[in-house]
This record gives structure tokens, sequence and C-alpha cells, in this order.
């Protein structure tokens, strides 16, 4: 058995678990998965491996670890704040007032323990969606947070959205700072666990300059481009369809909620390869409006998912695809009701759908689906076990259903990141969190005292 203390898994035989590979060759399997340092090196039914350190994980499910797709970990000491705002108090109360109170010290603890809990919840890639940092000092701190964390992420690089100040510009007409992400880029260059893109603000929320500015820079440095768009007025109404003419969308461009765009629209950024980031539970709960997945699978492509803020929501990714699910299948009903009488024979979009959404398709927003997303020989070790013998779980019949259908916090037993075990037997193996837990406690106390959130 791997002990405790060791958690760097050098040659390691996960034995007898039920596997959920998401692999089109492994598939689903009662087997084995060999882990040689960070890589997973053999999936079988039954794997020999002499001299390899043995974990029994009978009746455990082993699946690849959950994408985060879009967080702003910023946010985590402020838990609760944002609960029964809409997005229009969002925008005020966070924006142009709470995230003006954050010092590095602020983003540091917040991020540290937001990618500490998203470990907890299974979570081993984490997309950090990073616009509250005003000084190279603030995002500074979110890098070293993410990298003292010992999760897989991809820092995006954001800006702040204060009030405008007289004599200043307002920052819908500041372009993205490029002497700032070379810094970071150069910083992260031999970081094996921690990446970086560029959290834009796109022609929704920013002047044409601007969002021309942005896009250049990023197909410049070969950095995904990844902004919200929907929530009020677009500030260029016009803004896709100049970007597209100067040759601007791809791979890289990834659009973040998209609520409001029209149906040619969307059907024009998939032809261009852009991807599509969702967070169901926060675009219903403060108005963006409905969830674009069917959309997407109308066009043949599928979200990736993310959590938003944890300022109004848990952090729990199995959380995200089953309020994804839920919310696609009661629309897909509502269609065939209002052409048909009575229920549907069956549903158009399945469990593992679902599943995919919050690993694989989050891999392929982040160009890494030849790295991390789905379990297969040459991989990443990065992997979740699931205890499917708790009363919750048991028994399992369809083991992506149960993922995402029963599975809670509780049955997160072990995460591996790049075959480094991060949780071990039900506890996250970190050092200093009781006093990471005070100071996330006083961070949050000091930017809430003396204001009027609520």
């Amino acid at each position: 058995m791997l002990e405790e203390g060791d958690n760097v898994m050098r040659r390691t035989l996960i034995r007898g678990a039920t596997l959920v590979t998401l692999d089109a060759t492994h598939g689903d399997l009662v087997g084995d998965m060999l882990i040689e340092r960070e890589r997973i090196s053999a999936i079988g039914h039954r794997i020999e491996a002499p001299g390899a350190s043995e974990v029994d994980a009978q009746g455990f499910i082993v699946a690849p670890g959950f994408v985060n797709a879009h967080m702003h970990t910023w946010q985590t000491a402020l838990r609760g704040v944002a609960a029964g705002w809409t997005l229009t108090e969002y925008f005020r109360r966070m924006h142009a007032g709470l995230a003006t109170r954050f010092t590095p010290e602020d983003i540091r603890i917040a991020t540290l323990a937001g990618a500490w809990n998203q470990l907890d919840c299974g979570t081993t890639t984490l997309v950090d969606w990073c616009h509250n940092n005003p000084t190279p000092q603030h995002s500074d701190a979110a890098v070293d947070a993410l990298e003292a964390a010992g999760i897989r992420a991809a820092f995006f690089h954001g800006s702040p959205k204060p009030d405008p100040k007289p004599g200043s510009k307002p920052f819908w007409e500041v372009p993205h700072p490029r002497a700032e992400v070379t810094r970071i880029a150069r910083r992260l260059e031999g970081s094996s666990l921690v990446s970086l893109g560029m959290a834009v603000l796109g022609p929704h929320y920013s002047t044409l300059d601007v969002a021309l500015h942005d896009f250049k820079l990023a197909r410049e440095l070969g950095l995904i481009a990844s902004m919200h768009q929907g929530g009020g007025a677009a500030r260029t109404p016009d803004g896709w369809e100049r970007l597209d003419a100067e040759g601007l969308l791809g791979p890289h461009i990834n659009i973040v909620h998209g609520n409001n765009l029209d149906d040619g629209q969307l059907s024009r950024f998939v032809d261009a390869g852009m991807s599509f980031s969702i967070t169901p539970e926060n675009e219903l709960t403060q108005g963006h409006g409905f969830p674009i997945t069917g959309r997407l699978r109308k066009l043949g492509v599928n979200p990736s998912l993310g959590i938003d803020l944890e300022s109004g929501l848990s952090g729990e990714m199995f959380v995200a695809a089953r309020f994804a699910l839920g919310v696609q299948r009661a629309l897909d009903h509502a269609a065939y009701r209002a052409v048909h009488e009575g229920i549907a024979d069956q549903h158009e979009v399945g469990c593992r759908d679902a599943l995919a959404w919050i690993t694989l398709e989050g891999a392929r927003m982040l160009g890494m689906a030849d790295r991390i997303g789905s379990l297969a020989p040459g991989k990443q070790a990065d992997f979740v076990m699931i205890d499917a013998r708790r009363l919750n779980m048991n028994p399992v019949h369809d083991p992506a259903s149960a993922i995402v259908m029963q599975a809670s916090l509780a049955n997160i037993d072990s995460v591996f990141v790049a075959g480094v075990a991060r949780k071990r037997n039900g506890r996250l193996l970190v050092d200093g969190l009781p006093a990471a837990l005070d100071a996330l406690r006083a961070s949050g106390e000091r930017l809430l005292h003396g204001h009027a959130y609520a």
C-alpha cells in the first residue's frame, strides 16, 4: 500500500478499481492502472508490476481529475457574500466595491485556500481567471499561491474593473498590458504545473481598439484569450464582426457564458474552432440567461464547465455537472412539449456527456487534451479516487452516472496531480491548513469591515 507520507507515485499500481477512463480505447473496466512517476504507463484488466507499490482500489471509482474551466479564485474569502446578488449588483458591489480593497496578501490567501479546496473536491486542473490584479504584486501573489497549492493551473491574467476615476481612462479603454503578460510568461517558463493565459475584456466589455489590441497580442504570444460575453449592452455592438474581418478568431479564443450570442454568431464561432466555458449555476442565479449547452451540442460541440465564483456558490465540479445536466434536460423537455404532447421517450443528453464536460472538454479548452482529461497510457497521472462503498453511492450500476448524480465531497477519497498525492484517505495533504484558514477568515473580515455589501 502507498504510505501517506510517500505522496509521490514513483511506480504504483492502482489495483482492482472501476476505471472510468473517458478514453475511446479503454472505456470503462474493472482493472488496474500503473503509474510511473508523473505518467500513466498502463491500463488493463490485470497488470503485473513486480516491485511496484500497490493501492487497493476495490470499491472505488477511478476517474480523470476534474477540470474547473472558469473560476475567480481571488473571491474565496468572501464566500456567501454574493449569494443573493444579481449580475448588476455583482458588478457594483464586487468589482467597483470590495475588489478595490484587496491587497496582494488577500489575493494570495484566497487563491491558496481556493486551490486547496478544488483539490479537496476532486479538481486537478484549475483555470484561475484572475481579474483583480491592479499591481504586479497582486498577480505574483496569485501565481505564488497556485504554485504552492500543488494543483495544475492555468493562470489567466486579467484586469480590474473599478468605477472610472477623474482624469483616468475607464477600464474598458485600457489595453491589456503587454509588459506584464510577458513578465509573467518569463516567470512561468520552467513551471511544470502552472501555465499562462489572458483574461481579456473582449468586444462586449471594451472599445474596438482595445479588443483588437488584446486579440492581436494573444495571437502574437500564442496564448488563450478568454473573455466574458454577455451581461448588459455591448460596448462594441459590431465588435465580433470586426474581429472576424481581421482574422482574429480561432481555437485560442475562449468564450465564457455566451448566453446572449445569436445562432449565427454561435455557428460562426464554432466553425472558427473557438471554445466555450459555461457556469450554469451562476448564470441562472445571477441572471445571465439560460446556459448554451444544448445550442452548442446542436452545432456538434460541447462546453467545458466552471464554478465561476465561490462568493456565491460551492466549489464542487460534480455539482456543476449535475446542475448543467438537469437544466439542459429541462430545456429539452420544454422544447419537446412545445411541439408534442406528453414527455419525450428518452433524454437527449446523458450523464457520461456531463462527466466529459468537467474533464475532457476542459482539457480541450486549454489545449491539453493530449495530457489530461482522460486516463490513457502516456497521459499525466491526474486522477481522482471516489469511494463508492459509502451509503450514498452503493451499489454502483453505472459508474459515470454514479459520479455525476450520486457523488459528493464525502466520496472524494484521493486526488493525484502528475502522480503526486494531494489528498489520501479523505485527508488533504497540505501543510499549514489551520493557519491558512485563520488568515482567510481575517482577510474576509477586513475586506467586509464597514462595507454595506448586503
